[in-house]
């Protein structure tokens, strides 16, 4: 198909629909993409494409998305037809015995998910360079510069154009900082909005869930809508939304209150060019109508990452033990990365009193940002204080797990924004609306108050007809001209 990368998820399943093209052809064309880039960039690293052929021939779903090729990040969306690594050679290859229900949904609306995309070990980190998979993964945009994490491999492999939009999850900005570094769409829901079940209750006390990047809105919208919806014996579930998310595209939002940050939420000075970025979509949203302000949180957001911190390192130790019982042995050397080991010696010294007031801090954190949302619709950010890093820059190696998180040169450094919403369950996005100097895509962060997702999204919608971004892609070497 010569002009896959002219189509978007919604666009190819209407082509499906009137039997222009079908699910066969497509999955040609996304594995002959996937064959001549992926060498390149470790984005796919499980290949099930015989078990999407079965999918066909056993015949597909009638759904929105039927005949459309589909990646899942390796971690999450479990599904008995799709085993997982989850960035940890401790883990490499684990399979399930039943599908989760956000696989179930997403299979029912027709999808043809034919591998997974790499992650981070355990989904810490804000790069993708996991040893389970022999490598780092790079960014299409510049082999040398890191797509981002945790669901890297996912933004590599949309941005590069094997699919138009592939599964992510987020539990610290690990869809919206791949969005912002491979000049794509992540939007991560307000928390619950995603199930989570049955093989979790919630992920790092709340603060993670699931989602996808894309390269238009549409099919965020459409995703979103395929999956939403609470799953069985879900502890919470989210508010209640005034439509679906792609009846939002549509609906008017009148003059919004939009607070402009081009500083950290501390008050730090970022990288000129996410600052001129900021600054230019501020300009863009006030030409737009809107009411832009300076302002800045007064949220403790240092004492959030802190409490962020120790629960995530909990989290890491549980599923480290949770794999060494059920294999019945000791952790061994090579078993998990530094940063991993890191983190579980770190959790060693947290008590359960410790990890509780770090929950409760959190919580604490959610109420003081909601209070900023009283006089404020919109929080508008970059997504990151710089371009996208270095390759190595964020390497696994280290075990100082802490100093890898919030020292001075550490993630939160890099990505001072995306995990504050992450903490809130507030929904956040970033939208690919610059390039910097070296042409390398530079991510607008938008926030919003919790439960306001559909009128985040239509704020979306109206800055994509007025800055659309969907032929913005880069070329790769030896396959686009």
């Amino acid at each position: 198909m010569d002009d896959y990368r002219a189509h978007d998820m919604t666009s190819l399943a209407g082509l499906v629909a009137k039997g222009e093209v079908t699910p066969d052809d497509l999955l040609d064309t996304a594995l002959a993409r996937m064959h001549a880039v992926n060498p390149a960039l470790n984005a796919v690293v499980h290949d099930y494409s015989d078990t999407a052929r079965r999918m066909i021939a056993d015949g597909l779903p009638k759904g929105p998305l039927t005949g459309v090729p589909f990646l899942l990040k390796d971690m999450g969306a479990e599904s008995t037809r799709h085993p997982a690594s989850l960035g940890s050679r401790l883990l490499a290859n684990t399979s399930y015995r039943m599908n989760s229900t956000i696989y179930d949904r997403l299979e029912a609306s027709g999808l043809v998910t034919f591998g997974r995309t790499a992650a981070p070990e355990g989904g810490v980190g804000a790069a993708t360079e996991a040893a389970v998979y022999g490598g780092p993964t790079r960014n299409p945009w510049d082999l040398d510069r890191t797509p981002g994490g945790s669901s890297g491999g996912s933004g590599a492999a949309v941005a590069a154009g094997i699919v138009p939009g592939a599964h992510g999850s987020d539990g610290g900005g690990s869809i919206r900082i791949p969005a912002s570094n491979c000049g794509l769409v992540g939007f991560k829901p307000t928390r619950a909005m995603v199930p989570d079940g049955p093989y979790a209750g919630e992920g790092w006390a709340g603060m993670a869930i699931e989602g996808f990047l894309t390269r238009s809105l549409r099919d965020t919208a459409l995703l979103l809508d395929i999956v939403c919806g609470p799953d069985l014996g879900a502890p919470y579930v989210a508010p209640p939304m005034p439509c679906t998310f792609l009846e939002s595209l549509d609906r008017p939002n009148g003059p919004l209150r939009i607070a402009l940050c081009d500083t950290t939420l501390t008050g730090d000075a970022v990288h000129p060019e996410c600052q001129a970025a900021v600054q230019d979509a501020a300009a863009l949203l006030h030409d737009m109508g809107h009411h832009v302000t300076q302002a800045r949180p007064t949220a403790d957001t240092t004492g959030m990452m802190h409490a962020w911190t120790k629960i995530v390192a909990c989290g890491t130790a549980s599923w480290v033990r949770a794999a060494l019982a059920k294999q019945n042995r000791e952790l061994r050397q090579g078993d998990i990365e530094g940063v991993a080991r890191g983190a579980v010696a770190y959790a060693q010294t947290i008590s359960g009193a410790d990890y509780l007031d770090a929950v409760e801090t959190v919580h604490a954190y959610g109420r003081q940002m909601a209070a900023f949302f009283v006089d404020h619709d919109i929080l508008l950010t970059p997504t990151m204080a710089e371009p996208p890093a270095a390759i190595g820059r964020f390497a696994h190696d280290t075990e100082d797990y802490v100093a890898y998180r919030v020292g001075e040169n550490g993630i939160f450094a890099y990505s001072p924004y995306t995990a504050a919403f992450n903490a809130t369950g507030q929904p956040a996005v970033s939208l690919p609306l610059c390039r910097g100097t070296d042409g390398l895509p530079i991510g607008i962060h938008l926030a919003s108050r919790f439960g306001a997702d559909t009128a985040l999204m239509s704020l979306c919608a109206d800055i994509e007809r007025a800055r659309p971004w969907f032929d913005q892609i880069p070329a790769m070497p030896g396959i686009d001209t």
